[in-house]
């Protein structure tokens, strides 16, 4: 097993966020990330939003459940989810999953290069629990339902009417990430025996069809795998998740993130990272709350997952004590924020804008504990880039 390698980007398309940079990468042998000090030092008080940051960073709130966003006249969705941001011109777009069942969908706010907000809007509506998604590389969202046999729907933040996208399969829909050099769609599903999907387009920027394939590798934590192709993608009557024999089997899918030939994804029934090596078709572990061997493992309740223009990543809690922690390229973990009085709640969404100086995301029920309760954040500061 190599150490983790990070490049600090992957190109999605010309107006999404790109990560670029160079290669980590090392001989040693590695193990799934340990404790340190992180990157940014330890964690002050809690500013006046009642989030702790470290020294030379500032939060401020972008938007609340069933308020209207500042400056416009759209109602900010209940239960705020998976988000990413879009750039636009010299500024840029934070999309936001609204996890209600029924009446789900998404919403977007457009911003100033000095992140000012000009407008707000729906790019969803009427769809069940959208829960994470994912950002394309030709600035589509990709807001998925978790819901047994739920549907990806395509949605443009730019403009245009969401479609339907059942070829990608229907089944508890979690996270997507794009994969601009294998030009696949990578998914995850959110069942206690869930699996871990690819979808290949027929014409890549084309989601209408395509074939849907699941992840077929053994039952240790690292190891080898190929793809499989899943026979009848709408789970009717079997489920996908049972169509294939030899399936990889993962508990509990949660948040997804492609960059330079790997792909993450977290498990919060584990409280696990996973890192799939795709050069070399090998996965292994990122982090595993029980593998921590110096003191307590910062990171439970794992779940949405994104990464910076440096190669860090940043992964929220469900529950917990309402963290984002950091995983550094050389297999480091840290908290770098936490959310106080707000422990029925879950943090959702984190996103950087396409300078890599904002990260977004939200306490999907916020200081009321009710999906009604949600504010959206936006963090301001010294991010290594």
């Amino acid at each position: 097993m190599q150490r983790r390698t990070f490049l600090r980007a992957s190109v999605l398309g010309a107006s999404t966020i790109a990560f670029t940079g160079s290669l980590w990468q090392g001989a040693a042998l590695a193990a799934p990330a340990q404790n340190a000090t992180g990157p940014y030092g330890p964690l002050g008080s809690a500013d006046a939003n009642g989030i702790q940051l470290p020294a030379g960073f500032t939060s401020q709130v972008v938007a609340r459940s069933g308020q209207k966003v500042a400056g416009t006249s759209h109602t900010w969705h209940s239960a705020p989810d998976g988000g990413a941001c879009f750039a636009d011109g010299t500024g840029w777009i934070y999309v936001s999953n609204s996890e209600i069942n029924p009446g789900g969908g998404a919403s977007a706010i457009r911003f100033t290069s000095a992140g000012a907000v000009t407008s707000a809007y729906s790019i969803l509506s009427g769809t069940r629990q959208n829960c994470a998604g994912g950002a394309t590389p030709w600035n589509t969202w990709l807001s998925c339902e978790e819901v047994s046999r739920g549907y990806v729907y395509e949605t443009y933040p730019f403009g245009g009417t969401a479609v339907r996208r059942p070829a990608m399969g229907q089944f508890k829909h979690e996270a997507a990430a794009a994969d601009p050099v294998r030009k696949v769609i990578y998914l995850t599903e959110d069942e206690t025996d869930g699996r871990f999907y690819r979808f290949i387009p027929a014409t890549w920027g084309d989601l209408s069809a395509g074939t849907l394939q699941v992840m077929v590798a053994g039952t240790a934590t690292s190891g080898s795998f190929t793809w499989a192709n899943v026979p009848d993608p709408d789970g009717s009557p079997t489920y996908t998740r049972s169509q294939v024999s030899g399936a990889k089997v993962f508990n509990g899918g949660e948040g997804c993130y492609y960059a330079s030939d790997t792909v993450w994804f977290t498990t919060k029934g584990d409280n696990r990272v996973w890192q799939v090596n795709l050069a070399g078709s090998t996965y292994e572990l990122a982090y595993d709350d029980n593998l921590v061997t110096s003191g307590s493992a910062p990171l439970t309740g794992v779940d949405n997952i994104t990464g910076s223009r440096y190669g860090d990543l940043y992964v929220a809690e469900d529950g917990g004590n309402m963290e984002i922690c950091l995983i550094t390229p050389d297999d480091k973990i840290s908290p770098f924020l936490r959310v106080t009085g707000q422990s029925s709640s879950e943090i959702t969404g984190p996103a950087f804008n396409p300078a890599g100086d904002r990260l977004y995301f939200s306490s999907q029920r916020g200081t009321s504990g009710s999906s009604s309760g949600g504010i959206t954040y936006c963090v301001t500061g010294p991010f290594r880039v």
